[in-house]
């Protein structure tokens, strides 16, 4: 008896065409969408998934997609960014940690090239979750997205804290089951709204929202010196005139 063929491996173009990756897109581009609208500077940067533009409502005039193949502006490893350093206003990662080699790097490249006070978008897979436990049983075929080393929102936490990236906002999306079929699709719509309000962390994608901070110095004056120039100022009028005035007062009060 011949062996089953392997399954043909799901790129993430083919993924994202099926109704439930139709679904995660709709509801990511919902949330990207509001989040990039309010960033301002003047360079942009979407690092993969160029089939879909994620900074389509960016006001940001020079916007670059950035993959190693595909129809993109910039050919280039995430691990190795050919962008000068402090160059980037905002970035936008659509699920890229999860299925790079070295994500603790191409953290390391997002916090290089971005201005301080850039802003970054990141989009994951939530390992804790239902999306997480289909993962263990689905890993071992090789399909997208179920191959991918989804990361523990707390661990990126700790990541971004090491690297001065200050989450300043975030959340989760697709509360729904991961179920294949368009119409069980449909009628777990409503888990949505349900889930924000129930179980705000148990959503199959989380979104993370950081800014790059750069920690200054202040130089602290001494007191006294502040207190001097003070005392300096204080008179304004020359002395001798300021007592001439009150004298002159006098004599025509006793001259009535």
């Amino acid at each position: 008896m011949p062996r089953p063929l392997p399954p043909v491996p799901i790129t993430p173009a083919a993924w994202f065409t099926s109704p439930l990756g139709r679904y995660v897109l709709e509801r990511e581009l919902e949330y990207v969408d509001a989040a990039v609208s309010d960033v301002f500077g003047f360079n942009a940067m979407q690092l993969g998934s160029p089939e879909h533009d994620f900074l389509r409502t960016s006001r940001i005039p020079l916007r670059c997609k950035v993959a190693t193949q595909g129809a993109v502006d910039l050919r280039a490893d995430f691990r190795d960014l050919p962008v000068a350093s402090h160059s980037v206003d905002l970035l936008v990662l659509p699920h890229v940690l999860e299925f790079s080699p070295d994500p603790h790097q191409v953290l390391r490249e997002v916090q290089r090239v971005l201005m301080p006070e850039g802003h970054a978008i990141i989009v994951c897979f939530n390992p804790d979750c239902l999306w997480g436990l289909r993962r263990l049983f689905s890993k071992a075929d090789g399909q997208y997205p179920w191959h991918g080393k989804f990361i523990h929102l707390s661990r990126l936490k700790d990541w971004l804290s090491l690297l001065e990236l200050e989450i300043v906002a975030g959340r989760t999306g697709c509360y729904l089951p991961p179920c294949a079929q368009e119409k069980w699709i449909e009628r777990c719509r409503f888990m949505e709204k349900a889930g924000d309000r129930w179980w705000p962390v148990g959503g199959g994608v989380y979104f993370l929202h950081v800014v790059k901070r750069v920690r200054g110095m202040r130089i602290i004056m001494p007191r006294w010196r502040r207190q001097a120039v003070r005392r300096r100022n204080l008179a304004v009028v020359p002395k001798a005139q300021a007592n001439r005035e009150p004298a002159a007062a006098r004599d025509t009060d006793n001259a009535g």
